[in-house]
């Protein structure tokens, strides 16, 4: 695992830091992908470094169609190689769909939607053997939630396109899997217009998720452990859509 190179988008906070700054701890390299925060990615990036790890910054706004295109440029330009691409960058909008505008639409699509399709066929024809894609979704997919209507649906646009790639993509040995967060403390949870401790009383087992609950997963399925594992769509939300 030493020498393996991963991209990591929104790597600059919540589950994407906590994500990146988990496969540096096994040793491999982070490409932290970000918007437009850099203060928040050079501060992943020397966190990993304090601790002997390898990782770069790279500025793209992967809603945008040249965006995935720059960050993957990037990661060639850098290292020459890609083994894993975990995308955990997201475009919400919430609100009831009968007043959604199309700009509301458009933004949700695009970064969780055409994103992954991106990221799928530009960097999936690029893994080498044995690579792994993991696409950070929502357990909003799951459970019809008012309000949450174009973020689940966008997001459950991605998780068919993993779902197919799995397939195409088995033969060159390279897995294709999204997880499901339930609601996890981040500073989008945060934002939401409705109290933590409601969210909190929805989850079976208790407590809000951490970050790195979902981080631990994804560094499973990057490993060789779950070198059999593909196609899946696996809830990390503590019994909330169980």
């Amino acid at each position: 695992m030493t020498e393996r190179v991963a991209v990591v988008t929104g790597a600059g906070r919540g589950i994407g830091r906590a994500v990146a700054l988990r496969l540096a701890r096994d040793k491999i390299k982070v490409v932290v992908g970000y918007r437009s925060d850099e203060g928040s990615a050079r501060a992943v990036v020397s966190e990993i470094e304090s601790e002997g790890g390898e990782a770069v910054p790279v500025r793209a706004d992967i809603a945008q169609p040249d965006g995935v295109t720059r960050l993957l440029s990037a990661v060639e330009q850098t290292y020459g190689a890609l083994d894993i691409i975990v995308h955990t960058a997201y475009g919400i909008a919430f609100g009831p769909i009968g007043y959604a505008r199309d700009d509301d639409y458009e933004a949700a699509f695009a970064a969780n939607s055409r994103a992954t399709f991106q990221l799928l066929r530009d960097g999936g024809r690029w893994l080498r053997e044995s690579g792994r894609f993991v696409f950070v979704s929502t357990g909003a997919t799951r459970v019809a939630s008012p309000g949450t209507g174009l973020y689940a649906a966008s997001k459950a646009a991605a998780e068919q396109l993993v779902r197919v790639s799995a397939r195409e993509l088995a033969a060159q040995g390279v897995t294709v899997n999204s997880i499901l967060p339930g609601h996890t403390d981040t500073d989008a949870l945060r934002s939401a217009p409705v109290p933590l401790e409601q969210f909190r009383q929805e989850i079976p087992m208790g407590r809000l998720g951490d970050p790195e609950d979902v981080a631990d997963v994804v560094g499973f399925l990057v490993s060789p452990d779950a070198r059999w594992v593909t196609g899946q769509a696996i809830a990390v939300d503590g019994g909330l859509t169980a």
